[in-house]
């Protein structure tokens, strides 16, 4: 099951900045994988199945590609299904709750879901968010997991992982950056052009 969930996404080497602010050597094209549905719902409904033990009443999905995932796992589970739109200035990136989701969610245990998850700085944004107006994050889902990065946070805010896979990656902080260190330009993600 991994290696066909895999086959579904584009990958791309090179020197990324990626949204968190870490570099990286691995760009996906995760968009792709949405383009045909009936090809990746399969691993949302099994995604479902490992997020059911925790109970969650509700799924919450970062903007773009893991509200698509958090909904197929809501519908999967009869829960209340949220997103958390992604919001950008000077100051970096947030996400936040639609004012109009808000009471579905409060006092709710909800799983973060995302179609994956590296740095996990969508999560951590959709966490916090979650957290303010009264919700109550249990589990955090995905389709992969990159690396790990992101799992000291998971861990200390008591969030259970389950995922359909899992990979090892590399990110940096940019002044840790071998690439920058070795000279290496930074490329332009596919849809930057």
């Amino acid at each position: 099951m991994e290696a066909e969930l895999l086959d579904l996404i584009s990958a791309r080497r090179g020197h990324f900045r990626l949204e968190s602010g870490h570099h990286g050597n691995l760009w996906l094209d995760l968009d792709s994988l949405f383009v045909r549905p009936a090809r990746w719902m399969p691993f949302a409904r099994v995604l479902a199945r490992l997020l059911s033990v925790h109970r969650v009443e509700a799924a919450v999905g970062p903007l773009v590609g893991g509200a698509f995932v958090a909904q197929i796992v809501a519908a999967e589970l009869d829960l209340h299904f949220a997103f958390a739109e992604r919001l950008a200035d000077a100051h970096g990136v947030t996400y936040r709750i639609p004012e109009s989701l808000h009471d579905s969610l409060r006092g709710k245990t909800v799983a973060i879901v995302d179609d994956a998850i590296n740095a996990g700085s969508a999560t951590r944004a959709t966490y916090t968010a979650l957290k303010s107006l009264g919700a109550r994050p249990v589990a955090v889902g995905a389709l992969l997991v990159l690396g790990d990065t992101a799992l000291p946070f998971f861990d200390a805010n008591h969030l259970a992982v389950e995922s359909i896979t899992r990979l090892p990656n590399e990110l940096w902080e940019p002044a840790a950056c071998p690439l920058c260190a070795a000279g290496v330009p930074l490329s332009s993600p596919p849809d930057a052009g």
